[in-house]
């Protein structure tokens, strides 16, 4: 499933692990779980490539609804068939392997109506990825999860689309709580890579300037994981990671999907 959306996505990451380098060696992060075929989370952290994976997608939460999982062909909760991704988290976090539970994605019923909805999205001892399209509250959700530091460190990242400033995240940036932002340089013409960089640098630079946390370079894995915005391994090395590996806020690359991913991580790594 490609990674698509008719609105703008937010993507909230909340990461109870330790902080990633602030120094310009980036890490690669991606999405797991949309397709029976890519193998298991075990066997995505054992190549080595990756700093976080995201597994996608908690699709059912909030105002009272039951919280439910699809993980496409790999198990089926409503039959107790995924109990065996804890061995799986455990082995990639035993690599230094950060892994987060993406909620939302590209379709499901999921929605925020209040702040004290916001707070039932946080379980204690579990690393989230929040994906929502137009739910509103992702400030207080935000502001909610900001004050489980108190107990123990919470981190936040978001996934705007790359137009600057994002529709749907804004408020919640500016909160300036998120340590991580992973914007979306694919499915935006205007901001994405189109021949040449020039028009992702410029959006490069207004978000790096924008905020206070690490920038990463959202990108799809294949030509087939997006509509438009992939960049061929040798031209991300050459032409555009040079450039915005220079900003002090540049944290990494962030992949869709894990699907997709055949090469193209092992390819970027030694230059990200």
């Amino acid at each position: 499933m490609a990674h698509q959306f008719v609105t703008p996505v937010a993507l909230l990451c909340f990461m109870l692990a330790a902080l990633i380098s602030n120094s310009n060696a980036g890490v690669i992060s991606v999405y797991w779980g949309q397709n029976g075929n890519e193998g298991s989370l075990a066997d995505a952290c054992a190549t080595g490539n990756y700093g976080i994976v995201n597994i996608a997608f908690l699709v059912t939460f909030g105002n009272g609804q039951t919280p439910l999982l699809n993980l496409a062909g790999h198990c089926d909760p409503s039959s107790n068939t995924c109990t065996g991704l804890s061995n799986d988290i455990k082995a990639c976090q035993n690599q230094g392997i950060k892994v987060m539970l993406s909620l939302g994605g590209a379709s499901g019923s999921y929605s925020l109506s209040s702040a004290d909805d916001a707070r039932q999205a946080y379980l204690d001892g579990i690393d989230f990825d929040i994906e929502g399209g137009t739910t509103q509250h992702w400030d207080e959700l935000a502001r909610a999860l900001s004050e489980f530091s108190q107990q123990k460190k919470v981190y936040l990242s978001a996934a705007p689309q790359c137009p600057f400033p994002d529709a749907w995240l804004g408020g919640a940036l500016n909160t300036g709580l998120f340590d991580y932002v992973w914007v979306q340089f694919y499915n935006n013409p205007d901001c994405q890579y189109s021949g040449n960089a020039d028009n992702l640098k410029n959006s490069w630079n207004q978000w790096t300037s924008s905020l206070s946390g690490q920038v990463f370079l959202g990108l799809p894995a294949a030509p087939e994981a997006a509509s438009s915005g992939y960049i061929q391994p040798d031209v991300l090395s050459s032409e555009v990671l040079p450039s915005i590996k220079n900003s002090p806020k540049y944290g990494g690359v962030m992949l869709w999907s894990r699907q997709y991913d055949q090469s193209y991580s092992s390819t970027i790594k030694p230059n990200v």
